[in-house]
């Protein structure tokens, strides 16, 4: 059984900074994409950043410039750095692990936690 647990999140003040961590409990064959994403309420949720296996990132527009997303591949963690936060940041983040369960498997599998609440305050 794979989980993804997630830490970091909190309240902030507009242009203060938080880090996202989220790590794989589990086992997974191979993770070829890690990403975070984020639901304010009445929306759905939208991607923020991925970053691929060999480290090719994308980002939202909304966060450019602002968040940095990076890898752990021997640790199957991924931190998303946020600064300059402003108060439409604010939203529940999640951690979004694409990649093969086993050796065997011939499908991407997705995995998300539980989320974490980022609020950042005027």
């Amino acid at each position: 059984q794979v989980q993804l647990v997630e830490s970091g999140g909190g309240l902030v003040q507009a242009g203060g900074s938080l880090r996202l961590s989220c790590a794989a409990s589990g086992s997974i064959f191979r993770i070829n994409r890690m990403g975070w994403y984020r639901q304010a309420p009445g929306k759905q949720r939208e991607l923020v950043a991925t970053i691929t296996r060999s480290g090719i990132t994308n980002y939202a527009d909304s966060v450019k410039g602002r968040f940095t997303i990076s890898r752990d591949n021997a640790r199957n963690t991924v931190y998303l750095q946020m600064n300059s936060l402003k108060p439409e940041d604010t939203a529940v983040y999640y951690c979004n692990f694409r990649g093969l369960r086993s050796a065997w498997s011939v499908q991407e599998s997705d995995y998300w936690g539980q989320g974490t609440q980022v609020t950042v305050s005027s």
